[in-house]
């Protein structure tokens, strides 16, 4: 069973996906987009955060706790790649700005073509190969196939099919959220890890990360006058970030090679792999108290 979620992981990554923009889709219309960039102070300052905040956190924490060269590179690499989608089904259920939310992973995530290349020469070029060279093909897959084409679709029936525009958006996003359980009890059973495989100092580190991403989110946010629910939105895009893309860029950059030891490279697939699952329950909190704030 585990074998088979291994060989199909992309495939479920996908899926996912693809349900939670069609459901988000049916709940939102061209003008939720157009607000967004109407009043563009929360989007721009969601990208600054993604872009300086959080992989100036990712150094300082490699630094402040002396993390092993791997270990403190795979931090740079998550603090570098886009927010992660499920960004959006998180802020949905906290009752956040769904628009914000999307319009903030779509814009990284195009970006993230040339972002990413940049700050990993800026931030970790010594651990770098000199062929290195973004996956562009699948990111294009992802961004066209799996977000816009079934976003779109979702709008479509928003504005064309009222009657059934609820019940779409709610079995989309009950179906994404299913998946995302089989791929929690996939990876998990896969056993690709061991938890404690880094030491207590790399599960610190993770830790640390997530939760100074949040904290800064929020402070910044809030100090910039943001309402709470684009402050929220904004905290959740930063904090949850896109591991099956920083997964691709480990194995294009830092290859396992059977039979031979690879800490550096296990120190890197460790962060890469941990983070997601450390992530989710950090922002769990924050979601729910603001799910419970009256609308």
């Amino acid at each position: 069973m585990f074998d088979f979620y291994l060989r199909h992981e992309f495939v479920f990554a996908a899926l996912q996906l693809a349900f939670a923009m069609l459901g988000m889709g049916a709940k939102l219309s061209v003008r939720d987009f157009l607000a967004v960039f109407r009043e563009p102070r929360s989007f721009v300052l969601g990208m600054a955060i993604q872009w300086f905040a959080v992989p100036a956190i990712a150094v300082l924490v490699g630094r402040a706790l002396d993390l092993s060269t791997g270990v403190a590179t795979g931090l740079v690499l998550v603090a570098v790649v886009p927010g992660g989608t499920i960004s959006n089904v998180v802020t949905y259920f906290a009752r956040g700005n769904i628009a914000l939310s999307i319009a903030l992973t779509a814009v990284t995530t195009v970006a993230c073509l040339v972002t990413t290349p940049l700050l990993l020469q800026l931030l970790a070029a010594s651990s770098l190969p000199p062929s290195f060279a973004m996956p562009t093909g699948q990111i294009a897959f992802d961004i066209a196939v799996c977000l816009l084409a079934p976003l779109a679709l979702g709008m479509v029936i928003n504005a064309k099919l009222p009657a059934l525009r609820e019940t779409i958006s709610t079995r989309s996003i009950q179906v994404s959220v299913f998946i995302i359980a089989l791929m929690i009890v996939g990876a998990s059973g896969a056993g690709r890890v061991d938890p404690m495989q880094q030491g207590a100092s790399a599960i610190l580190g993770l830790f640390a990360l997530a939760a100074s991403v949040q904290v800064v989110a929020l402070v910044i946010t809030r100090a910039a006058g943001l309402s709470s629910a684009d402050a929220v939105t904004v905290a959740i895009e930063v904090t949850v970030r896109n591991s099956n893309l920083a997964l691709m860029l480990k194995a294009a950059l830092f290859p396992a090679v059977p039979g031979v030891a690879d800490p550096f490279g296990d120190g890197v697939l460790y962060i890469a792999l941990m983070y997601g699952g450390l992530a989710l329950p950090l922002i769990a909190p924050l979601c729910a108290l603001h799910r419970r704030r009256p609308r």
